[in-house]
């Protein structure tokens, strides 16, 4: 999956869904990613999309991108944690 100005979504992008509501991306079925917190296993029945843990909506699962979806560019640093492929 893809932001609207073309980045591709990834597994630890900070992100705003809508205003006020922030989250984190913790698995892309896309590229096959997945965190040990959110594991393949548990998340794979799913065929297309990402998985993001929102402060406010709990976890939310995107299939495709919409215009209030953007990427903090500020906050892409390297995830911490591990990804299981």
């Amino acid at each position: 999956m893809k932001y609207l100005d073309g980045q591709e979504v990834k597994v630890g992008d900070k992100v705003q869904l809508w205003s006020g509501c922030y989250g984190v991306v913790v698995c892309s079925i896309d590229t096959d990613e997945y965190t040990t917190t959110y594991t393949k296993e548990e998340w794979g029945y799913l065929k297309s999309g990402v998985v993001i843990k929102t402060d406010k909506a709990g976890l939310i699962h995107y299939i495709e991108a919409d215009e209030d979806l953007q990427l903090m560019t500020d906050k892409r640093d390297k995830w911490d944690g591990s990804i299981k492929r």
